[in-house]
């Protein structure tokens, strides 16, 4: 497996284009299968994530030509010759089980493996199933798969009322719902970017969809969609991720395609420690105000509060913070699994159940550490360009699923970074 060498020390000063949202165009690309059209999405991110969709995809018919250097996905599912998503590639992302709304709503039968990601604590499909079932879906679980058809076909407009705002189960309930006969109104839907960049891009095919970004989104189901070319919109987690770059090293980023209401609780948080958020024409300017950052506490909420996944790399801010800050988890019950290995590079971290208490510490130093999840992996590189010496962060495969050429872009901005092939 590879790995990640950073020396650390020295400011950042430079650009960093972001990228098309990860998980935008996971959900976006299963779109294809719910038109015979093509669609085409522009701005895609070149993530083995990605790579595993269009695996996916091609599996069951569908095909899917990477253009552009990968930032272009023309896609066609006029051939969909066969409906079940096996579990050989379902297990490696969560992200597969939106394939199943899709193909049920189009064609009224499927067969999906239970999926697999990151070990960042239980993530059941349970909401996913349950809003299938209240548009008619018959659902049986065996053997490790979701077998599933729509009586007659076609699934019903239905009154879905999620017990929290699950992004996935929104995603899978809108997907379905385009087709289904009827009206269908999801309550207590989840409002992130990525769901309204969804519900817009459907609705160049033809969907009818009102209160994207509202906690209630209402479908009226149509007899079919047509193709489309839809831009991903940009990735707020990779925005926030380099945006932490200055403010843990110091210097000056431009953040190429940022925009503040992607990331406004973060940016929040940033202030008070004292880093200034400047928008621009090209983006979003960041730069470390005076000396250490301060101790800010921080709590994880769907959006449009502070996003689970930039918690490990706001942790590796508040490692070197003046003073003491804590961070509540309450997305995910097991994310603080970088901690331990940021108390290896000297950080001072106490965890208990959902709450992680930091005392920040002048200097972290450099050490060999592994990356547990995607998230945790982006997070130790932070720690280790502002550490002393010498980091390898080992297993970046994660790394990998989430953030296209992080070498390339820090090391222009002047991080000491490079790859070590295994």
């Amino acid at each position: 497996m590879d790995s990640i060498l950073v020396r650390g020390g020295g400011e950042l000063n430079g650009v960093i284009p972001i990228a098309g949202a990860k998980n935008a165009c996971l959900t976006l690309m299963p779109a294809t299968l719910l038109t015979e059209e093509p669609l085409t999405l522009t701005n895609a991110p070149r993530l083995s994530d990605i790579r595993t969709m269009t695996q996916l995809l091609g599996s069951l018919g569908a095909e899917v030509a990477s253009l552009q250097d990968g930032q272009v996905l023309a896609m066609s599912s006029h051939n969909i010759h066969n409906h079940t998503a096996d579990y050989d590639i379902v297990r490696k992302m969560r992200a597969s089980i939106l394939v199943l709304g899709p193909m049920l709503a189009r064609d009224g039968h499927a067969i999906v493996s239970l999926p697999g990601g990151c070990a960042i604590g239980a993530r059941p499909v349970d909401m996913h199933l349950q809003a299938l079932e209240a548009m008619g879906a018959e659902l049986d679980l065996r053997d490790g798969y979701v077998h599933a058809r729509a009586p007659g076909g076609r699934l019903k407009g239905a009154v879905i009322e999620f017990g929290f705002a699950s992004v996935g189960a929104t995603e899978n309930a809108l997907l379905a719902a385009t087709l289904a006969k009827g009206t269908t109104v999801i309550k207590n839907a989840a409002r992130e970017p990525e769901i309204v960049d969804l519900a817009q891009c459907l609705r160049r095919m033809g969907a009818q969809i009102e209160g994207e970004g509202s906690s209630i989104i209402t479908i009226q189901g149509v007899d079919r969609l047509s193709g489309a070319t839809h831009p991903v919109v940009t990735d707020r987690i990779e925005l926030g991720t380099y945006m932490l770059a200055p403010a843990i090293c110091g210097g000056t980023v431009e953040c190429l395609g940022g925009r503040i209401e992607l990331v406004g609780a973060f940016c929040e948080k940033l202030d008070a420690a004292g880093v200034s958020v400047e928008e621009t024409e090209r983006g979003l300017k960041v730069t470390r105000k005076n000396g250490r950052v301060k101790a800010v506490d921080v709590t994880t909420e769907p959006f449009p509060g502070f996003p689970t996944d930039l918690q490990a790399q706001m942790m590796a801010l508040l490692c070197t913070a003046d003073g003491t800050s804590v961070l509540e988890e309450k997305i995910f019950e097991n994310r603080f699994m970088h901690a331990p290995e940021l108390t290896r590079m000297g950080a001072r971290i106490e965890v208990h159940g959902g709450h992680a208490t930091v005392k920040g510490v002048e200097k972290l130093k450099g050490a060999r550490v592994m990356a547990t999840d995607l998230r945790a992996s982006v997070s130790l590189i932070l720690a280790a360009m502002a550490a002393e010496g010498e980091t390898v962060v080992s297993r970046v495969y994660h790394l990998d699923r989430g953030y296209e050429r992080v070498e390339e872009k820090l090391g222009a901005c002047g991080a000491h970074i490079e790859r070590i092939a295994s």
